[in-house]
């Protein structure tokens, strides 16, 4: 795909890409969006430079093909629509961001108060977002917006709910969890189990991929995830029981975090989903999953439950 000197269909291929995206709307250009997309492809697709120059001069005709097959198909299945529309308005184009308004403030206010289960926090919550996304914080006079970091790859509303949600947590980590946020927040705890749709054979592999990525888990591990996310307890609580520092505790929570994304991620491509699917799987909000997760996050951790927690 898009490289400083393209083959004859190639260059057919980034055309077509291009009138899919509709981002001539937003005035964005055919090079723009081809540099857009070269940007994408390079941090998915990244040059061996392990490779001798012997080797690479042998290689070179067979392997330029696959990658380039591989990079055209790995663009053809990107969100071209909601990727212009996404870096049009990080670009500050006026049209594109009163489209923007228009298909997902809404949207990202439900996010906010599904989140927050407060109508003024909610408000206040997506208010903020709707800043980030808009680039008002510009630097030396570049905007900087939060919607240039979208690539397409899901769902810019699954990308936005990851988002949102990252901005909750982060406000309450600014607190410094002095206060739990099951008490400030009373009903806003997402792993609670609500009504479920029926599953598809998609949700079924998410359950079971889910599932299994726990399961490897340490029961320590198992207990930090389930103090936290399903107990709501703060970081200095987790850290006395552990005996450890609240910034280890921190520091174990991302880490957890990145690595269940990754197992499930993987989990998902063995049941034969494509990268691309098992991307858009992990937006699924997790009380559509009819997996137990309070039952396998507290195996085998039962000595290390907090009082009063309802396991």
């Amino acid at each position: 795909m898009p490289e400083s000197t393209q083959s004859g269909q190639e260059t057919d291929v980034a055309t077509a890409l291009y009138a899919r995206s509709g981002a001539a709307a937003y005035g964005v250009s055919a090079e723009q969006f081809a540099v857009i997309l070269d940007d994408i492809v390079r941090k998915n697709f990244p040059r061996d430079s392990a490779q001798s120059p012997d080797d690479a001069a042998n290689k070179h005709d067979v392997a330029n093909k696959d990658v380039a097959n591989k990079r055209g198909s790995f663009c053809t299945a990107l969100r071209l629509e909601e990727l212009a529309l996404a870096r049009a308005c990080a670009a500050g184009n006026e049209r594109a961001w009163q489209d923007f308004v228009s298909r997902y403030r809404q949207k990202l206010h439900n996010m906010a108060l599904h989140i927050t289960r407060d109508a003024a926090h909610a408000a206040e919550l997506a208010d903020s977002l709707f800043a980030d996304l808009y680039g008002v914080n510009a630097r030396d006079g570049v905007r900087n917006s939060k919607l240039v970091s979208y690539t397409g790859r899901g769902s810019l509303e699954g990308w936005l709910r990851t988002v949102m949600a990252q901005e909750f947590i982060n406000r309450y980590r600014k607190q410094k969890r002095m206060v739990s946020l099951e008490e400030q927040t009373e009903e806003g705890v997402q792993f609670a189990a609500a009504v479920p749709a029926p599953l598809s054979t998609s949700d079924l592999r998410l359950e079971a991929a889910t599932d299994e990525a726990l399961a490897e888990l340490s029961a320590e591990d198992r207990f930090t995830l389930a103090s936290y996310y399903l107990d709501r307890r703060t970081l200095a609580e987790i850290a006395q029981t552990l005996g450890l520092h609240e910034s280890s505790v921190s520091r174990r929570l991302d880490r957890l975090s990145t690595g269940l994304r990754k197992r499930i991620l993987a989990g998902l491509r063995m049941r034969g989903m494509s990268h691309a699917q098992a991307a858009e799987a992990l937006e699924t909000d997790v009380r559509d999953i009819q997996l137990n997760l309070r039952a396998r996050l507290m195996q085998d951790s039962g000595a290390k439950t907090f009082p009063g927690n309802k396991v």
